[in-house]
């Protein structure tokens, strides 16, 4: 299925006077230290917290703004947050900027470029949960993150913004910033904690979850960081402010569109929620296909959701509405694929991801991502034969949902929307016994 539909002659999407909020410098590429950004009103969220709110209050204030989580499912932040037990004891604040889905890059920047934003919103929600000890896990790459993360930290400590008694009020508040070792399983929030703690990378059995018992077996709540970096924003300015934002009451807020694949401008675009449609983000903002060819499909949460084809190409994108159309918004990371890709290459290399970040704790995603690779790959090579098809739905089906965590049901995506959507495209390369090099690229 390619989508022929020319895009609609339009130059606005969203209300004229919308002003980004989290990359509120499109295209900047320093970072903005402390001083510049107490200047423009940083850090005022975080006083008002401590200063004006009990740590019930900002919970339901964040409730109230509707924030969903960013990093992929959507849940209700404020909600999360009010799941952490109100007992005595640690309680800690852990921040997912592990970042390792395929085409994600938003908290990259956030990181890199505001990192006194993110640290203000990890202290807001560990006040807010009770804790007084927040850790940022990042991913091993992210070197210059990592480095303008612990400066701004620094930056913030010596201002007395961060640490004991913070402003005299009695709050203790300190944030360490974690770098991990390389592993896309991190992302899952209890293999996340295990590594934090020092183990080996793999999902815990649930329950308990990590409210009442995560990180050192103490309640913990894990959220992205984009999630974070939008807290700072509510508190300050209200939530009424931020449900003018969006489409209340389940969509409010901006959000951070990765766009990367065959556009002609890749990059963030921060827009409201439910503001534009697919085709409007990819051919407005993200400068259009590369030389004018026609969308074949749009991977929109990396390679973890179905991919997004013809009709589906006008859905608004916000949470409900993408998946009303029968995929999923998820971290909102854009692959867009034109006419040149086949989508048989295609599928193998992003099972090929899934096999190899596979922690192999489950066996349905140990062996199931291993069978679905090597199937795809003899497609791929020209030796597929008609009914490895039904053997790669046959062999999804029993991954998904049959797994301690959402990997293996990512994985068996790129089998089943690809088999249901492009079937004849997968019949015609089949029969034609050509062959793909693995390392094809459409140009």
């Amino acid at each position: 299925m390619i989508d022929e539909k020319a895009p609609e002659e339009t130059t606005e999407f969203v209300p004229p006077d919308y002003k980004p909020i989290l990359l509120p410098d499109p295209g900047r590429n320093d970072p903005m230290w402390f001083e510049e950004y107490r200047s423009r009103g940083g850090y005022e969220g975080w006083i008002k917290a401590i200063k004006e709110m009990e740590p019930g209050a900002v919970v339901e204030e964040v409730k109230s703004a509707g924030l969903r989580g960013r990093g992929g499912a959507g849940f209700p932040a404020g909600l999360k947050w009010s799941f952490v037990p109100k007992i005595p004891g640690p309680k800690y604040m852990v921040c997912n900027a592990d970042e390792s889905e395929p085409g994600t890059f938003k908290d990259r920047e956030i990181m890199e470029i505001y990192p006194h934003e993110l640290i203000e919103g990890v202290a807001i929600g560990s006040y807010a949960i009770g804790g007084e000890e927040a850790f940022i896990y990042i991913r091993g790459e992210y070197t210059v993150a990592a480095d303008r993360l612990e400066a701004a930290i620094d930056e913030a400590t010596r201002a007395g913004l961060l640490g004991d008694n913070v402003l005299g009020t009695g709050v203790n508040s300190k944030v360490h910033v974690f770098r991990g070792a390389g592993a896309y399983i991190c992302g899952e929030e209890t293999a996340l904690l295990e590594s934090l703690e020092g183990r080996r990378p793999m999902p815990r059995s649930r329950p308990p979850f990590p409210a009442v018992e995560g990180l050192y077996r103490r309640p913990t709540c894990v959220n992205n960081a984009e999630t974070l970096a939008n807290v700072p924003h509510i508190i300050k300015n209200g939530q009424e402010w931020y449900n003018t934002i969006g489409v209340p009451p389940r969509n409010t807020g901006p959000k951070i569109f990765c766009v990367s694949g065959r556009v002609n401008k890749p990059g963030n675009y921060e827009l409201p929620l439910g503001a534009v449609t697919f085709r409007e983000l990819i051919e407005h903002y993200a400068g259009g296909v590369i030389d004018g060819r026609p969308i074949k499909g749009v991977l929109p949460a990396g390679i973890s959701a179905p991919i997004a084809t013809g009709a589906q190409l006008d859905a608004k994108l916000d949470y409900d509405s993408v998946a009303a159309a029968g995929t999923m918004l998820g971290s909102a990371s854009f692959i867009v694929l034109d006419d040149t890709v086949p989508i048989p290459w295609a599928a193998a290399r992003m099972i090929e991801f899934f096999r190899k970040e596979s922690c192999g704790k489950c066996t349905p995603c140990r062996e199931g991502t291993e069978w679905m690779h090597k199937t795809l790959v003899r497609i791929q090579n020209g030796g597929g034969r008609e009914e490895d098809l039904d053997l790669l739905l046959s062999v999804a089906s029993e991954v998904s949902g049959k797994v301690l965590c959402a990997l293996g049901d990512f994985a068996t995506s790129p089998v089943t929307a690809t088999i249901r959507n492009f079937r004849d495209e997968y019949v015609e390369h089949i029969r034609s016994g050509k062959s793909f090099n693995s390392t094809w690229s459409p140009e």
